[in-house]
């Protein structure tokens, strides 16, 4: 090489690059773990479009699903059958609620409408496995948090991307130190959410950010730990090719104490759909890819090598069967589900600063935004 070409390599680094040997995967506990021997009787309340991925992992694990409620009796009827559940059917949540022999309730409807509903089954002495996003006020957030306490009762959120398997992996893998200290976090996804135009998302204004990023501002929560976001800044705008009502183009950057991370979302991406996430850490990085949120495949980078794990599973429904596996065995073991509402609210926190970034055009501090913009109570 030419003594030009050597001033060139180090002048950009290159000079530095190792050759990695392909290793042997790191074997970490991704999968869904369920309880060892408590087998609770559950009771699914709201049975929109969301129920099937619900039902599909918990008849798959051989939960007891005893009772199904809403406000439309002929979907819990369907949904009874297509399950074979022989489950009870009610279009009155108290009426389940009222059931001795129900120890679990799993909460599928809106967060507005969902409000009543927690509160009411944490009064009722129920475990409680609550859809995503859990609630759109921080404030009322922390006093279901204390109810749940009061009562004696356990309290979790779906945050069902949690045990997608290649973020699942991408989380131990960071807990266990693999990477150091993680300092740069990218999330880059271009899909296309346009399905959504008939749908009631279609009525979100923020669906994009708060709906649907909920999942990442949630996993970055997870792979940063302990680390308090300082500042987010985002913005939000529509695509001209889009054919839903909500804007479809968002991405926002978290600051921390020396890490950054960065979300981009293209939700009008028609054609070349890609979903990717990057963890730079002061010992490795991991590496996530693929066309969509199903197909994924994560490559860890170490000192010692590389390796690509062969994982087991998908995200819809394996996803599901990971937020109810480990609200039960936190149950069975008595002590706080690594989903809990508690630990759930610092992601509510990074999201509604987000949202409110967007809109004002200025930086936000997570925790100070105490309500989802668009959701503000009357008056």
């Amino acid at each position: 090489m030419s003594e030009n070409g050597e001033e060139e390599e180090e002048e950009y680094g290159l000079a530095g690059i190792v050759e990695l040997e392909e290793m042997e995967a790191p074997d970490l506990p991704y999968e869904p773990v369920d309880p060892e021997s408590y087998d609770p009787n559950i009771a699914l309340i709201g049975i929109g479009g969301i129920s099937e991925q619900h039902l599909t992992a918990y008849t798959d694990a051989g939960y007891s699903v005893v009772a199904l409620c809403s406000r439309t009796r002929e979907k819990s009827v369907e949904k009874n059958e297509e399950f074979d559940l022989d489950a009870d059917v009610y279009t009155d949540y108290r009426d389940v609620l009222a059931r001795d022999d129900v120890d679990v309730v799993d909460l599928l409807p809106h967060p507005k409408q969902r409000e009543a509903i927690i509160e009411d089954s944490l009064n009722a002495g129920k475990h409680v496995l609550s859809q995503k996003p859990f609630t759109v006020d921080i404030d009322f957030g922390e006093r279901m948090v204390e109810l749940a306490d009061e009562q004696g009762v356990t309290f979790a959120i779906n945050q069902n991307g949690r045990w997608a398997p290649h973020w699942s992996y991408t989380r131990e893998a960071v807990a266990a130190g693999l990477i150091g200290d993680p300092h740069g976090v990218n999330f880059n996804v271009n899909w296309d959410h346009n399905w959504i135009k008939d749908t009631e998302i279609d009525d979100v204004e923020h669906a994009i950010l708060y709906d649907f990023a909920i999942h990442w501002f949630d996993i970055l929560t997870c792979i940063m730990g302990d680390a308090e976001p300082e500042r987010v800044y985002a913005s939000y705008t529509t695509s001209p090719s889009q054919e839903a009502s909500p804007p479809m183009l968002g991405q926002a950057v978290v600051e921390y104490p020396d890490a950054q991370a960065s979300l981009y979302f293209d939700a009008d991406t028609k054609l070349g759909p890609e979903d990717r996430t990057v963890v730079a850490g002061t010992e490795g990085t991991i590496k996530c890819e693929g066309p969509d949120l199903e197909d994924q495949e994560v490559t860890i980078f170490t000192p010692d090598g590389y390796a690509t794990p062969e994982l087991e599973g998908v995200w819809f429904p394996d996803g599901f069967h990971g937020t109810m596996a480990e609200l039960l065995s936190a149950i069975e073991d008595d002590r706080e589900p690594y989903h809990s509402a508690r630990n759930n609210l610092r992601s509510l926190e990074l999201c509604f600063a987000a949202v409110a970034s967007a809109e004002d055009h200025e930086p936000k501090v997570p925790g100070e935004v105490r309500v989802m913009r668009g959701f503000e109570p009357a008056g």
